[in-house]
């Protein structure tokens, strides 16, 4: 949701009227509010591989959305729309009739809905020019845009930066994280390479909540001489630009965040895709390492490669520095004005863009 609040928020520098739509009971709500962006909501459920006892449920879910998805239309009359993927996409699309739209894809390979709303919009935006292998008829309607970051990220200088995070400016800097709800083998992993990693650098640890009591009993167990080094949170907000700002290497997943997260800071990275999902985070981690700007770990073996991985790379300044202009040199730092751009063309330069969550 982050990448279409940036482009919400390049919208609205344009003085266009906008409208979130979201699903129901969301977590989306609260935070899009916060956002100072107009929210509604719609009904929606997923048909695709939900198995045959909720298939019914969620087909009539889907039906009281297209029917909600109508009103929303009728009601805003918006002159273009805004498609980022999930459940609520699709009733909006089938409900959308003539109006033009933008579909943006994050990951290299999109998913199956976002590829069935890809038959369905004027424009389609993407990451990476890879996209365009995985969608239908490679056509002009593609454009390449990057991915859209939050603006606040890029607020720090590093001096605030290692303030704010209690970091000594003298010693190399590890990031990991896992995404907002953590990693489970990523967190276990590093907890059992501390004593190793905490010689040769500080870390600064995003744990997510699941995790976050093992995290903390973890640091009390530190010996002093460590433990000053090591700086856990279960989430970083506004400091989460900090953190990127400061570090010299990151460990995480592969989602579709890190195509655009780290490019933007050059940050190179120690990748671990999640398995026990499709391939798109093993696809957006083969991109980032075949542009030399990332190496990848299997989630499997993580407990034994993750200390060798991380020392090899902070013991050999060459190798990182050529990540890192490797992965600087895919940012494209404009992607949420880029795709603001395509909407309003698609608006004619009108007031007002709907976007569907």
């Amino acid at each position: 949701m982050y990448p279409a609040l940036a482009v919400l928020r390049a919208l609205q520098s344009e003085a266009a009227d906008v409208l979130w739509v979201g699903g129901l009971g969301g977590m989306e709500a609260d935070l899009v509010k916060r956002a100072g962006v107009p929210f509604t909501a719609i009904p929606a459920a997923g048909v695709h591989g939900v198995g045959l006892r909720a298939l019914p449920a969620n087909t009539w879910q889907l039906a009281r959305g297209y029917f909600a998805a109508r009103r929303v239309l009728r009601s805003f009359q918006p002159h273009a729309l805004l498609f980022t993927g999930g459940y609520i996409a699709v009733p909006m699309a089938l409900a959308r009739r003539k109006t033009p739209s933008v579909l943006y894809v994050p990951d290299i390979e999109p998913g199956l809905a976002l590829k069935l709303l890809s038959r369905f919009a004027d424009r389609i935006a993407v990451t990476a020019e890879d996209s365009r292998s995985f969608l239908p008829g490679r056509d002009s309607r593609i454009v390449v845009t990057g991915y859209p970051t939050r603006p606040d990220l890029q607020r720090w200088d590093p001096p605030a930066a290692r303030r704010a995070l209690g970091l000594d400016e003298s010693r190399p800097v590890l990031l990991v994280f896992g995404g907002s709800r953590g990693a489970r083998s990523i967190n276990r992993a590093l907890l059992n390479a501390l004593p190793a990693l905490l010689q040769r650098c500080q870390i600064v640890h995003v744990s997510g909540q699941l995790d976050w009591p093992e995290i903390e009993q973890a640091r009390k167990s530190l010996p002093e001489g460590l433990s000053h080094s090591y700086h856990p949170y279960p989430y970083l907000h506004e400091e989460m630009g900090a953190a990127l700002t400061v570090a010299d290497l990151a460990v995480s997943r592969a989602g579709a965040s890190t195509l655009g997260e780290l490019p933007l800071f050059g940050l190179p990275a120690v990748l671990v895709p999640y398995p026990y999902a499709w391939r798109y985070q093993q696809v957006n981690a083969a991109y980032l390492a075949r542009h030399g700007a990332a190496i990848v770990l299997e989630d499997a073996r993580l407990g034994d490669r993750l200390s060798p991985a991380v020392l090899d790379l902070l013991d050999h300044p060459e190798r990182l520095s050529a990540m890192r202009t490797a992965m600087r040199s895919l940012a494209r730092p404009q992607a949420a004005q880029h795709i603001a751009r395509l909407v309003l063309e698609l608006a004619g330069g009108g007031a007002q863009e709907n976007r569907p969550a």
